[in-house]
């Protein structure tokens, strides 16, 4: 196992004050050949759901992937709440970060209440006693993601939109700062995409967490996140609130295709279609 360590958003502007959380300076990832994180400098502001977004081979995964310290960076420094991020002890870090990757490990023969308490992990070890507290952590989770009631379910009897959701109760039960979140929509349908999304926003309202989380749809990213970072082979190309990235020019340059930008008939936000 990975150690793991509504509807329309409301834009919140940046501020000057705004703290950071992840500070990048000159970061890159390479493999023989190939760069698949050209240098980058950037920050990731706490308390907000940041979109990372961008085509295939973007390098959005490398990216939050090097954020989770599930690789390293080729070159540049990483710091977390102002500390080297290779300074952190992994049951520290775990106990700040959660990180959910695009293929989630098995969890055959469990039940969702037991992959829920995997959370707890970072707090207690692996074989330190299951406190009161942990007890009311994980009831508060899955309490939080609505999937109590399948408690006593196997996980691999679960629909792919209950899977996600137990997996997030997973994460939130590990009480963390931060979720790192890739893909956590790619296999679900439209109805399971929106449950998900609107799930982690909630979440990142009600307990101040920072959210970040790769995207492929920019009108889920939109619609459900308060900024957009935009990454073109391996580059950093956009970055804003939606209102900012959701303009044609902005989007050709992301995508490589003309789109067009229109106001949701029913909600009024804006949405892309490609023309």
């Amino acid at each position: 196992m990975v150690e793991v360590l509504q509807p329309l958003a409301i834009e919140r502007h940046p501020t000057a004050a705004a703290e950071s959380l992840f500070e990048l300076r000159g970061v890159s990832f390479s493999v023989p050949g190939r760069a698949l994180l050209h240098p980058l400098t950037i920050s990731i502001p706490a308390a907000r759901t940041v979109a990372l977004i961008g085509h295939n081979g973007s390098g959005k995964s490398t990216l939050l992937k090097i954020l989770a310290r599930q690789q390293l960076a080729t070159k540049g420094l990483v710091s977390f709440e102002g500390r080297d991020l290779a300074a952190w002890s992994d049951r520290l870090f775990a106990r700040k970060v959660a990180y959910l990757p695009q293929q989630t490990p098995s969890a055959s023969g469990m039940l969702v209440k037991e992959l829920v308490a995997l959370g707890r992990y970072p707090w207690h070890g692996a074989l330190g006693r299951f406190s009161k507290l942990d007890r009311d952590k994980v009831a508060e989770a899955m309490n939080l993601t609505d999937v109590a009631g399948m408690a006593d379910r196997m996980v691999d009897s679960l629909s792919g939109g209950e899977r996600q959701r137990a997996w997030v109760a997973m994460l939130v039960a590990q009480d963390t700062e931060c979720l790192l979140l890739d893909e956590p929509i790619s296999a679900l349908d439209i109805a399971h995409q929106i449950e998900i999304l609107s799930l982690v926003r909630r979440l990142s309202h009600a307990k101040g967490l920072t959210v970040l989380v790769v995207l492929h749809d920019v009108n889920m990213a939109a619609r459900f996140c308060d900024e957009i970072i935009a990454l073109h082979t391996g580059r950093l190309v956009a970055r804003g609130m939606p209102s900012a990235i959701m303009k044609p020019d902005e989007l050709k340059k992301i995508y490589g295709v003309q789109m067009a930008v229109m106001a949701h008939p029913a909600m009024g936000h804006p949405i892309a279609v490609a023309c």
